[in-house]
């Protein structure tokens, strides 16, 4: 179906390979375009409830094709500015997929890629990882994907490394928030399928309520608003067909419905 994807489904588990290892799986306007139409389309299907990005070859991303780049520089404002929206709607899309969402960073994930690995909800990293927001080493800056890095980061890592481009190991990775579990390389999809199961083990609506629950309160002051606002997502949530399944399986000391039978624990 996509020029630059692979997609492997198995027990409700998406793959999305990117499949451009030429070229480090950089962004272009295929990529983009098809990136962004896999999200849509697997957040559509009931039948995927997990979604794993990934990247074909030594690297997660590059960022953006150094090509596609000339030819960015040689069009018009208008253009470039069509171009940004469409990588800007690409990393939201994937941000606000309603499904978990893991990045599986096997090597560089640079620019771009590192924004990818930032918009996924988990991100598992290889000890021979490497991250970067080298924008400004070409006259640019990190704009599409700030508002997932900065998230990732805070603030505080951001004004550094912004500004420096500087290389930012697995391990640093891990200590500033970014990536949330970076092992052995030939561990990486034994780590990857740890968190997989455990999030197999939760209700789909519950694990797309909990990621709306976190936009909703983050960075915001515990006002009577934001009090009453998550005092309604539970009660609505409490009388939810799938919170009665969960409870009943609980005390039943089954596994849920939801949950794939080899999956069972």
């Amino acid at each position: 179906m996509y020029e630059t994807l692979e997609i492997e489904v198995t027990r409700g588990v998406a793959t999305v390979w990117m499949n451009r290892p030429d070229v480090h799986n950089a962004f272009n306007a295929q990529l983009i375009a098809d990136l962004t139409a896999a999200c849509r389309m697997l957040d559509e299907d009931m039948a995927v409830r997990v979604v794993v990005l990934a990247g074909r070859g030594k690297s997660f991303s590059a960022g953006a094709d150094l090509n596609w780049m000339k030819a960015a520089g040689e069009a018009s404002e208008a253009e470039n500015f069509g171009d940004a929206m469409r990588l800007a709607g690409m990393l939201r899309t994937l941000s606000e997929m309603s499904k978990p969402t893991i990045a599986r960073v096997q090597g560089a994930a640079l620019g771009g890629g590192m924004g990818l690995a930032s918009a996924c909800d988990i991100c598992v990293a290889a000890e021979r990882a490497v991250f970067a927001t080298s924008e400004v080493k070409f006259g640019i800056i990190p704009s599409a994907i700030s508002p997932y890095v900065i998230r990732a980061i805070g603030e505080r890592q951001s004004y550094r490394y912004f500004q420096t481009a500087e290389r930012i190991t697995a391990a640093r990775a891990a200590e500033i928030g970014l990536a949330h579990e970076v092992v052995a390389v030939e561990k990486l999809d034994d780590k990857v399928a740890e968190i997989v199961e455990a999030l197999l083990q939760g209700g789909p609506k519950s694990q797309a309520a909990a990621k709306d629950l976190i936009r909703g309160v983050a960075n915001r002051p515990v006002t009577e608003a934001v009090v009453e606002d998550t005092a309604r997502r539970i009660s609505e949530l409490r009388a939810t067909p799938e919170a009665k399944e969960g409870l009943d399986a609980f005390l039943s000391k089954r596994p849920a419905a939801w949950v794939p039978e080899s999956g069972a624990q």
